[in-house]
């Protein structure tokens, strides 16, 4: 397939699935369960994504600077504190493990 019709192929899923998603009758999404469910996707899909770019490596999991910084996000969440010093002291931990251990 050429690049051009992964595109065209690409966009057309997309589009078939987002008129998917707006053609479900409002009596179905008005269920408690559905908002309930509809309600954690996004959270399972971000936990998700860290966790793997967090683990992951080369094919296996692997426990580095990475990890000591969610450790240090998930504290800081934990102590409530602001969206960027989360983000901000995350990284200059990780970024201090990596310039520590090399």
């Amino acid at each position: 397939m050429t690049p051009w019709g992964a595109v065209i192929v690409g966009s057309l899923g997309c589009y078939l699935l987002k008129l998917a998603g707006v053609s479900v009758p409002s009596r179905v999404l008005d269920h408690p369960l559905i908002e309930r469910v509809a309600d954690l996707i996004p959270v399972a899909l971000l936990a998700a994504l860290v966790a793997v770019q967090v683990f992951a490596g080369q094919g296996r999991l692997e426990l580095d600077a990475r990890a000591a910084g969610l450790a240090f996000a998930v504290v800081a969440l934990l102590f409530r504190a602001p969206f960027l010093v989360v983000v901000f002291g995350a990284a200059v931990v990780a970024g201090l493990l990596r310039l520590w251990w090399g």
